[in-house]
């Protein structure tokens, strides 16, 4: 990218990851990642991986997520408590190997970690109807934490995404409102004046449409189209200058890869789309490498810490790329 240097690096080989970046108080960067090379189609946990060297490389660290047989533990969100710990919520399915329309959802178990990701205890359940959790837990204005979830009992039994919150610093959590309908993986960010931002999919074309709240998540207003169709999930970021970073991937006909916007302040102006990695050229739908295999275009989700130096750092999974023909997680470092 000309004027704005990128590293690149193959960071966690042979992982489908859907990573989830947390940047810990003592400066370790914590990705939560699915473990296995498949997407959704066989057993595996949800791992935790620490990078001590601002994402140079990466080590397995705990698994907040263990599968017993027969099950994947794929989704989580994931976040920082009030008292530095992490908090993952980490669902998945159950009935491998069997057909994709008999899988049955798992509840969701609520997972701490207070010694940075090494070990990690449960704390509670979500039932399966309040639906995956999904992206960031962020803190709210009047002292709880909130984290997103799709797909469960809501909106008169439409698909769609509503606000979780925790008022016991991420052990147990309540639904307490609707987001919107016709959404689902929605990633959140909170503003220092108390209004929430929310980048959520759209369940038909695959765009992101900005939702906000003016009051603290209790009502949500939709917004802009952020992205194009086929560009999607979003990881919202506020930079050290205070902007914002929206990071998204990229499955369009003819190329797939992960894209940038920037946001003033107060997220309601954004930059035009820019191209921050290309990761397949004409990777049209039906692309694979060799036969029998997931499309090219499977990549993206991507998510995004700053440095104290002010360099991102990026992380995103990838089927195969022309540097690397099989699953993996992938990490950019990069400038704004």
């Amino acid at each position: 990218m000309k004027g704005n240097p990128m590293e690149r690096y193959v960071a966690i080989d042979n992982v489908c990851a859907w990573p989830n970046l947390t940047r810990m108080p003592q400066g370790t960067i914590l990705a939560i990642i699915y473990s296995q090379p498949a997407h959704a189609t066989w057993e595996g946990d949800c791992e935790c991986w620490a990078s001590e060297d601002s994402g140079l490389s990466w080590r397995l660290r705990g698994v907040p997520g263990p599968h017993e047989a027969g099950q994947n533990r794929m989704n989580c969100a994931a976040g920082l408590a009030r008292d530095g710990s992490i908090v993952a919520l980490v669902s998945g399915y159950d009935g491998y190997p069997a057909p994709a329309d008999t899988v049955r959802k798992l509840p969701a178990l609520v997972r701490r970690s207070s010694d940075l990701g090494r070990t990690w205890e449960t704390t509670a359940e979500l039932p399966v109807e309040q639906g995956t959790p999904f992206g960031k837990i962020v803190p709210l204005a009047d002292g709880a934490l909130g984290v997103s979830c799709y797909g469960g009992d809501l909106c008169d039994g439409a698909p769609g995404a509503t606000l979780m919150r925790s008022e016991d610093d991420g052990r147990t959590w309540r639904q307490a409102a609707v987001i919107g309908g016709g959404i689902d993986e929605t990633d959140l960010l909170a503003l220092e004046d108390g209004r929430l931002l929310a980048a959520a999919r759209t369940c038909g074309d695959g765009r992101l449409v900005l939702w906000t709240s003016d009051d603290d998540g209790r009502n949500w207003a939709r917004g802009e189209a952020l992205t194009l169709p086929g560009q999607h999930p979003a990881h919202l970021l506020r930079l050290a200058d205070g902007r914002m970073l929206l990071t998204y991937g990229i499955r369009n006909a003819g190329m797939s890869g992960i894209g940038y916007r920037i946001g003033g302040e107060d997220g309601r102006r954004w930059s035009e789309p820019a191209l921050l990695l290309e990761i397949n050229r004409d990777a049209g739908p039906a692309t694979t490498i060799f036969p029998g295999q997931a499309p090219t275009w499977d990549c993206g989700y991507p998510s995004s810490a700053q440095l104290e130096n002010g360099m991102i750092v990026t992380a995103y999974y990838a089927r195969s790329a022309p540097w690397h023909t099989r699953y993996h997680m992938g990490v950019a470092r990069w400038r704004v």
